[in-house]
């Protein structure tokens, strides 16, 4: 029997960290319809431009995109369409209240599977980093791996 390793990750935004301070992050259902699963299954999907917006007593993941399933028919879904996310309700009032107090943004992380088999999302409230701040995390970045290959060599 193979031990491999588990990766239930299927869709990262990879750039989350680099454009924006990570504060808080919170674990959501969403609603997928026909095809959407298997394509995110093949990891078919993207986070780039997503976020999440607030509306009445629903969140929106907006702008993220699961492409077209390879072997779908013409019942095949929209690749950038609207998804419902699914949380508490008290969980949805917090999140519009920090939006609104701190103006801060609501984000998606990544797309992943829980033990059961059901594609999660796991989003995050952040602040966006001006360009300075992102060129000060570039340069410790450089400099702790210039001081580990410093320590690995002697």
């Amino acid at each position: 029997m193979s031990k491999e390793k588990f990766n239930p990750e299927l869709v990262s935004n990879r750039k989350a960290g680099h454009d924006y301070e990570i504060l808080e992050t919170f674990e959501a259902g969403i609603v997928l319809v026909g095809t959407e699963i298997k394509s995110l299954r093949n990891h078919g999907g993207t986070l780039q431009d997503a976020f999440v917006d607030v509306r009445g007593s629903s969140l929106w993941l907006l702008n993220a995109g699961i492409a077209p399933y390879s072997f779908g028919n013409i019942h095949n879904h929209e690749e950038r369409r609207e998804r419902r996310l699914l949380m508490h309700k008290r969980e949805i009032e917090k999140l519009r209240r920090l939006k609104a107090e701190k103006g801060l943004q609501i984000i998606p992380l990544s797309m992943f599977l829980n033990k059961k088999g059901i594609v999660k999302v796991r989003i995050a409230t952040a602040k966006g980093k001006k360009a300075y701040d992102k060129r000060a995390a570039l340069k410790e970045r450089e400099d702790a791996r210039s001081i580990e290959r410093a320590l690995k060599d002697t």
